[in-house]
């Protein structure tokens, strides 16, 4: 199929991914990574997804320490489409920069946000979905991408679909967006039906968008065309942009104003946020044990879960299950698949150490 006419992709390439630590660390976060074992790091893979609807229409946005190595990893991307953040100011700086400089280039471009970290194995699906939320959004909605929740999760955001929306093949008012729930209301909302996971994808004219931001945040909205129309002004004005994720800024506010539709995605998706969600991504080993590396640098012995071999040695497990064991040249992470997410902890505790050189 032909990519999707007046379409734009930004994606956002930031973060530290402090729970897959010791693989993805400060200077070379888990989106420079290849996780799966495909032969591309998820940022590669995330562009790869986007091709065939946008022809190249891709603008990367990431933190200026990254940004040669974003640039690398993606030859075939004109440079000045790699936009380099002086520091981090959350999602919606990130997010609405790209719209402005894709707004001064293509008054009337759709664009999406999809993160450099998401892994989505259903491409089709994923296509379909996107190419539904592009025609809705020319109408000018606000539009997101809802994940069918597969279990209750209590890591992600929700959104609580309504009615279906007059036109449109499957997408629905959003009613609300709701912060990550406790485990409990987790599975009042699955039994319940009509809610999504919020993955952070939105489709949405770029006009509208800044428009949308203007309403509720008038200084940043205005601070981030400023510097589209002057990027030698970006240091200058970007310390003072104000740090709030998109959600908060946009999304939130205007699905309380009925203007945010959901388009439901039905497909596979994981944002790869610790070891435990990592281990179903990756390939059969084998054996006893999921590896990333070479298997034949593993020796498991009654052992189970999963073993990452970086470090240039063996590395053996005997008598464990459910264990995570990450092996690098300058670190060794030994943690159950249930404590995944205390991982970050680790690294808070280096930081508070002044060992920065490991984080």
């Amino acid at each position: 199929m032909p990519d999707v006419e007046g379409f734009w992709a930004v994606v956002p390439a930031g973060g530290a991914g402090t729970r897959l630590w010791p693989l993805s660390r400060a200077g070379r976060p888990k989106f420079l990574l290849d996780l799966t074992g495909s032969g591309r790091t998820l940022l590669q893979a995330t562009v790869d997804r986007l091709e065939p609807l946008t022809g190249g229409r891709v603008v990367v946005v990431t933190g200026a320490a990254h940004a040669a190595a974003v640039r690398e990893q993606l030859p075939g991307l004109d440079p000045a489409r790699v936009l380099a953040e002086p520091a981090p100011r959350d999602s919606m700086a990130a997010i609405g920069l790209a719209a402005a400089v894709v707004e001064r280039e293509d008054a009337g471009a759709v664009v999406g946000s999809f993160a450099a970290d998401h892994v989505i194995p259903d491409t089709g699906a994923f296509h379909t979905a996107v190419r539904e939320a592009v025609e809705v959004a020319r109408e000018g909605h606000l539009v997101t991408l809802g994940v069918e929740p597969t279990h209750p999760a209590t890591g992600f955001g929700y959104i609580r679909a309504g009615d279906p929306l007059t036109g449109a093949a499957t997408a629905r008012h959003a009613l609300e967006f709701v912060e990550k729930p406790d485990a409990a209301r987790a599975a009042a909302y699955l039994e319940a039906g009509g809610y999504r996971w919020n993955a952070g994808m939105f489709v949405v004219r770029a006009t509208v968008l800044l428009d949308l931001l203007h309403r509720w945040h008038p200084d940043l909205a205005d601070g981030l065309r400023a510097i589209a129309a002057d990027p030698a002004r970006l240091d200058a004005l970007w310390p003072d942009l104000e740090k709030i994720a998109i959600d908060h800024a946009v999304a939130e506010p205007a699905a309380q104003d009925g203007c945010v539709v959901v388009v439901p995605a039905p497909f596979g998706w994981d944002d790869v946020g610790d070891f435990a969600s990592l281990a179903p991504l990756l390939p059969d080993s084998g054996g006893p044990v999921t590896v990333v590396g070479d298997p034949a640098d593993v020796t498991a012995v009654d052992a189970g879960g999963l073993v990452v071999a970086a470090g240039g040695r063996r590395v053996a497990v005997v008598g464990l299950e459910d264990v995570v064991v990450v092996d690098t040249p300058d670190a060794v992470l030994v943690t159950t698949r249930a404590r995944a997410q205390d991982v970050k902890r680790v690294v808070d505790e280096l930081r508070a150490g002044g060992r920065t050189d490991l984080v």
